[in-house]
C-alpha cells in the first residue's frame, strides 16, 4: 500500500498502542483528506496524555461500542493486540469494501530500504534483535532497532536512508498477517505459547499450535531469491523445515566470550553471529559486540548481590518453558518466585525442573498458582518447600531468609503479571526496588 492509496479515506486506528500512536502522527504529514478515527476499548481516561494531544484533530470511538460498525471505515489499521477474528473485523471483511491492514505491514511498504532484518521466536526474539543492531553499529553501519521490543519503526522511517540497516523485532501478532518478508528472517526457537489471552489489555491470542506456528513462520512465506533465512537447528521439526525462495542457514550455540547466563542465550548469540556472518562483518566486531552486551531489562537481568547471593529479575518469563530456561541457567541453590495470572499452560515440565534444581519456592498469589502448587506436590516436591504471598516486599524478604549464605534468587514466574501487578514491567520493576534495598 503507497501513501496516495490513504487520501481522502476513512481510516480506523483499532487501538492506539505504541505502533498505531506512531503510524498516526506519521500519517498526518503524508496523506491528505482523510479522516482518521480511533477505535479503543478504554476511556479517554484510559488513554491519558494521547487522547490530550489528539482529541480535536481525529475522531473517536470509546468504550463499550470500540468494535461497532467497523464496516463504514475504507481501511482499518489493526494493533497486534486486536484480534482478526473480532466480530467488527469479521462483519467488515464480509461487505466487502473494507481493507485490513497493520502498521507494521505498511512499514514494510514504506520503508526507504530492503535491508530488513526481522528476528522471532517464542523466546529470545528480543535479545537477539538488539544484539544484532549492536554488532551492525558496531560495525560502523547505519542501523535502526524496533519492532515489538518497545520501538515503533514509524518512529524513525524519516530518517532511514536506502543503504541503512533495520532489525525487527515482530511478535507472532505482527506476522499473522503481513504479506511481506523480511530480507533476513531469524527464527529463534518455537514452544508453546499465546494459546490463551496474555492479559486484559492485550485479548489476542491463536486458536491452535498449528495457527501459532503458522504466523511465527510467515516471516519466511514472502521471502523472495536471493533472501536469507537463519533458523535454530534444534527446532527443525517443529518448523517443519519449510521451504522457502531464500536460502536457509541453521545455527547452533556460540562459543564466543559472553556476560549473559544460560545455555539459551548461546543460541541466542548464534543466531546473531550468523547474521553478522552474512553480512560480512569481521568476526572480531561480532565478538567484542557480544562480549560487551549487557543483555534486556528483565531477561535473566542480574539485580544485586547481597552477601553472595545474586538475585536475578526474570519478569518477562511469563510460560514455564521460559521460567524453565530460566532455572537452568543457574547452579543450585536457588530460591525460585514463580506464580500468578492463568494462560492455562502445563506446569508439570515447570514442576519436574524445580524438584531437581530449586531449593524453595516463593508464590505469587494468582489464578495460575493453585494449579502450579498442586503440579508440584504431584511431583513430590515438599509442601514445606513453598510458600504463597500477597506481596512484593514479603516475597524478597522470605526468599533472602530461605536461599541463606549462598546460591541464586530468581524472580521467573512462568505466568502473566496481571491480578498483582499491571504488567510484567511493574513486576519486574518493583521486585528490583525490593532487592536493591536489601543490605
Amino acid at each position: 500500500m503507497q501513501l496516495k492509496n490513504l487520501n481522502n479515506k476513512k481510516i480506523a486506528l483499532l487501538g492506539l498502542g505504541v505502533e498505531n500512536y506512531a503510524m498516526l502522527k506519521f500519517l498526518f504529514s503524508k496523506v491528505k483528506g482523510a479522516q482518521f478515527t480511533v477505535c479503543d476499548k478504554r476511556s479517554k481516561e484510559g488513554l491519558g496524555d494521547k487522547y490530550k494531544e489528539l482529541k480535536k484533530k481525529i475522531n473517536w470511538v470509546l468504550g463499550p461500542a470500540f468494535n461497532k460498525k467497523l464496516y463504514q471505515h475504507d481501511i482499518l489499521f489493526r494493533s497486534p493486540g486486536w484480534p482478526l477474528d473480532c466480530p467488527g473485523i469479521q462483519e467488515a471483511l464480509k461487505k466487502k469494501k473494507t481493507i485490513v491492514y497493520s502498521p507494521i505491514r505498511l512499514f514494510f511498504d514504506l520503508c526507504p530500504t530492503r535491508n530488513i532484518i526481522g528476528v522471532t521466536g517464542t523466546k529470545g526474539k528480543g535479545t537477539t534483535a538488539s544484539l544484532v543492531y549492536e554488532i551492525i553499529r558496531q560495525a560502523g553501519k547505519r542501523v535502526w532497532l524496533g519492532g515489538n521490543i518497545g520501538i515503533a519503526p514509524f518512529e524513525f522511517i524519516r530518517k532511514i536512508k536506502e543503504n541503512d540497516w533495520v532489525v525487527l523485532e515482530l511478535s507472532s501478532f505482527q506476522l499473522e498477517d503481513l504479506e511481506t518478508s523480511p530480507r533476513i528472517a531469524v527464527i529463534t526457537n518455537f514452544y508453546r505459547e499465546h494459546l490463551a489471552p496474555a492479559d486484559p489489555n492485550n485479548p489476542n491470542f491463536h486458536r491452535s499450535l498449528l495457527k501459532y506456528r503458522n504466523a511465527k513462520l510467515n516471516i519466511l512465506k514472502w521471502q523472495k531469491a536471493g533472501d536469507l533465512a537463519v533458523l535454530n537447528r534444534r527446532f527443525g521439526s517443529a518448523l517443519g523445515r519449510k521451504k522457502n525462495k531464500g536460502h536457509t542457514l541453521y545455527f547452533t550455540k556460540s562459543a564466543l566470550p559472553s556476560g549473559l547466563p544460560g545455555e539459551h542465550n548461546r543460541e541466542n548469540i548464534a543466531a546473531a553471529e550468523t547474521v553478522a556472518r552474512l553480512m560480512n562483518i569481521k568476526p572480531a566486531t561480532t565478538a567484542k559486540a557480544v562480549a560487551n552486551f549487557k543483555g534486556l531489562e528483565h531477561r535473566l537481568e542480574p539485580v544485586k548481590e547481597v552477601r553472595g547471593v545474586m538475585y536475578y529479575n526474570d519478569s518477562f518469563a511469563t510460560t514455564p518453558e521460559s521460567a524453565i530456561i530460566g532455572i537452568k541457567a543457574f547452579k543450585p541453590p536457588i530460591v525460585l518466585l514463580a506464580g500468578g495470572a492463568d494462560k492455562g499452560a502445563s506446569f508439570k515440565g515447570l514442576a519436574e525442573e524445580i524438584k531437581k534444581r530449586v531449593k524453595f519456592v516463593v508464590l505469587f498469589k494468582g489464578a495460575a498458582t493453585p494449579r502450579l502448587e498442586k503440579e508440584l506436590r504431584r511431583a513430590g516436591y515438599p509442601k514445606a518447600q513453598m510458600k504463597t504471598v500477597g506481596d512484593i516486599s514479603k516475597a524478597v524478604a522470605l526468599a533472602r531468609k530461605k536461599i541463606g549464605k549462598e546460591g541464586t534468587v530468581l524472580m521467573s514466574p512462568a505466568c502473566a503479571s496481571f491480578g498483582m501487578f499491571k504488567n510484567y514491567k511493574e513486576r519486574g520493576l518493583l521486585f528490583k526496588r525490593e532487592v536493591k534495598k536489601l543490605t
